[in-house]
């Protein structure tokens, strides 16, 4: 195809061509040419308007995290570009492939001080892996596919590409070639596999650590089909939640120092082999280098040399792809090894059947509101099993991570934890809901969050997707105001909020919106919000986090007498 075309148009068709279907995004006075190219292509692409544009950054992950394909994202310069900035940092800690297209002031204006003007490339170079200017029209083809092969090599990551509003009004003839699609790259380890499958076979308690990257190679059956082989003790992090089957007799669920569930981070503590699987393995994941211990021997699965075997120096890194090489390691046990220590599933089992008494004996009456337990509890009981579901970084992610129960591998709860950037399950369920058409979507939101991203709730209903948003209200920063409880002698500043009625914001948006103080009430209003194919808000209230603490393993041990605060 060599016609005349304008700058934009040229973006538009390589984005159609390497199989972009959806852009996120917010207009500015730099774009509007890019618009006038989505415009005239709006049967083949579909442009979704954010109400800025950091919320549309978290549609794109989402997007990406939910689809399996790449989010991406658009805004303008200046303003339009360091909003996006809050968002990105999230997706580029946590992984998730996405492509950031800004534009951005004229050529000739560049250096003048015009408004909007900013340096691009130095300020993405935090929040993306590869960065590109196109300084003319001819350029956009050759960048695109740069573009799309870094996305597709390496550790998955933000890209940025810059197009200043020049260059995009600029008529070329530049041929637009036909793409082949980008695939990724999926290296093995060979060898080193047979040492790795060695190290697990001889070990007397070996354990599996899944992060995101179990996700992102979409290597849920490679994982089972190990950990069956070998029978050994499957957890994850909060990222990696949901890459073994949550009910299967190896998983022991979430591990760490959030939503863990105690008996995951006492068999990790107790392991003398793990296996790290596409997980950064920080101090979060690991309550501190506890779980597993930093002297227990990591071999440590990642594609990012840098990454891998940066928190454990006993061990081994195999920088590979995690469904290839856990493929290999799998191939190894089944030349070599008989499956041993079947003893563990009733290990898990006598841990597990402990644990569930211990929650169902505990007493969950609260001084205000309903209990969260009780609100997630009541969530899963009454939604499809296969519902998406998001949480904020605060009050949402230890009750999401220790007790929502998947049935099945994959990715169906989605929280925060590269950044934990607020206002993300709320602006983050648009994105889950286009890329998971007609299904509906739960969004669990707080009362931070909702001031930071309530405009988004227009966005639902002008797209009219089913999401149902249940708002947990304590008119506070809840976990800002824990940390001041528990480490600051109850100094408690600039952390509370004045009263909003939430439900009567969300009808003025033109939602469904109700306040239940019940957990009946709760339960009722959940299961007609299930049964309507259009946004429903309901507004509840929950106590602060001093009053019932969370499954937050240092705050546990603080309410213990253990009153270290921990390091992240």
């Amino acid at each position: 195809m060599s016609d005349k075309r304008s700058g934009a148009d040229v973006l538009v068709a390589c984005l159609i061509q390497h199989g972009v279907e959806v852009v996120f995004g917010y207009p500015g006075d730099t774009s509007v040419g890019f618009y006038d190219a989505l415009f005239r292509n709006q049967d083949r692409i579909r442009h979704v308007l954010a109400r800025d544009e950091r919320s549309a950054a978290i549609m794109a992950d989402v997007y990406a995290r939910v689809s399996g394909r790449i989010g991406v994202v658009e805004a303008s310069s200046g303003g339009g570009a360091t909003f996006l900035v809050g968002g990105l940092g999230e997706s580029y800690a946590a992984s998730i492939p996405m492509l950031v297209i800004t534009s951005d002031v004229a050529q000739k204006s560049q250096g003048t001080g015009a408004i909007t003007e900013i340096d691009q490339v130095k300020l993405f170079s935090a929040v993306t892996k590869w960065q590109g200017v196109a300084r003319q029209a001819e350029d956009i083809p050759d960048l695109v596919g740069r573009a799309f092969q870094a996305l597709h090599e390496g550790r998955p990551a933000p890209v940025s590409l810059v197009v200043p509003t020049d260059v995009f009004e600029k008529v070329t003839t530049v041929s637009i070639k036909a793409c082949q699609p980008v695939k990724r790259v999926r290296p093995g380890v060979g060898e080193l596999a047979q040492r790795a499958a060695d190290f697990l076979q001889k070990a007397k308690h070996p354990a599996i650590l899944a992060g995101s990257g179990v996700h992102l190679s979409r290597a849920w059956k490679e994982l089972q089909m190990l950990a069956e082989l070998a029978s050994i003790p499957v957890a994850t992090t909060i990222h990696g939640k949901g890459a073994f089957p949550e009910r299967h007799p190896l998983s022991l669920g979430v591990s760490g120092g959030n939503g863990a569930r105690d008996y995951a981070n006492e068999y990790l503590m107790q392991a003398d082999v793990v296996l790290l699987v596409g997980t950064r393995a920080n101090s979060t994941d690991t309550n501190g280098y506890t779980a597993p211990r930093r002297d227990a021997t990591a071999i440590h699965i990642d594609l990012d040399p840098e990454r891998a075997g940066k928190n454990f120096s006993q061990g081994f890194v195999l920088l590979g792809d995690a469904r290839t090489v856990l493929s290999e390691i799998k191939s190894a046990y089944v030349v070599r090894f008989e499956t041993p220590r079947q003893d563990v599933r009733l290990w898990i089992a006598e841990r597990r059947k402990a644990w569930q008494q211990g929650l169902a004996e505990m007493s969950r009456s609260v001084p205000r509101g309903i209990h969260p337990y009780d609100i997630v509890m009541t969530i899963q009981r009454v939604v499809d099993g296969s519902t998406v579901i998001l949480g904020e970084p605060g009050t949402p992610t230890p009750y999401l991570a220790a007790y929502w129960e998947g049935t099945q591998a994959g990715r169906q709860v989605i929280i925060p934890r590269g950044h934990g950037v607020m206002g993300y399950a709320l602006s983050g369920s648009i994105g889950a809901s286009l890329a998971r058409p007609h299904r509906s979507v739960v969004a669990i939101t707080t009362d931070g969050s909702f001031g930071m991203s309530a405009g988004e709730l227009e966005t639902a209903v002008r797209l009219d997707l089913p999401v149902i948003f249940v708002h947990l209200r304590n008119e506070t920063c809840g976990w800002i105001k824990m940390l001041q409880h528990l480490y600051l002698e109850h100094r408690y500043f600039g952390v509370d909020f004045s009263p909003v009625d939430a439900a009567m914001v969300a009808r003025g948006f033109g939602l469904s919106a109700t306040t239940v103080t019940n957990l009946g009430g709760f339960e009722e209003a959940v299961g007609e919000a299930w049964n309507n194919p259009h946004p429903s808000f309901i507004d509840v209230p929950v106590p602060v986090e001093y009053d019932v603490v969370p499954p937050v393993a240092p705050w546990v041990a603080s309410m213990a007498g253990v009153a270290t605060r921990p390091s992240y």
